[in-house]
């Protein structure tokens, strides 16, 4: 009895398969090609800036010449900034390939969670065009001024 027991444990074990790992896919660019940007209108873009405790910063446009504003993850914060500024976007530029694009910038003091939520937000949001880009010192400051970069 003893025996059929681990016997019909092994097999069970070796049948059954084990949650597989999910993970998003990530395009990088490769750094050695270099390539021609296109004119990209700053009223599409809009800025995430990662800052320390799980609190976020964005803007829409250039830097400086609009105000930011503090937000945390989640509905009723980024998710709810995206997708209230996708459809401006949307509206303001009628052409279909001109839609909203977001530009993520973590900071020395964001974490590694911070980054991975602010990248789900991307796909649950459907934004269709995003990059991680590096961090400006005057978007630092700015960080320092809501006190984000502790």
């Amino acid at each position: 009895m003893v025996d059929l027991a681990f016997l019909l444990i092994t097999f069970f074990m070796l049948t059954t398969t084990l949650n597989k790992p999910k993970a998003m896919d990530l395009a990088m660019p490769d750094k050695t090609v270099k390539t021609n940007q296109l004119p990209v209108a700053a009223t599409r873009s809009m800025t995430i800036l990662l800052g320390s405790n799980n609190k976020v910063e964005w803007y829409m446009g250039e830097a400086g010449k609009s105000a930011p504003t503090v937000d945390n993850f989640g509905k009723d914060g980024l998710r709810k900034a995206l997708i209230e500024n996708g459809k401006k976007v949307a509206e303001t530029h009628a052409a279909p390939q001109n839609f909203m694009i977001v530009l993520i910038k973590p900071s020395d003091k964001s974490n590694y969670e911070n980054l991975v939520t602010a990248l789900d937000e991307m796909s649950i949001t459907n934004v269709q065009s995003y990059a991680i880009v590096d961090i400006t010192p005057m978007e630092i400051a700015e960080l320092k001024k809501q006190n984000l970069y502790q």
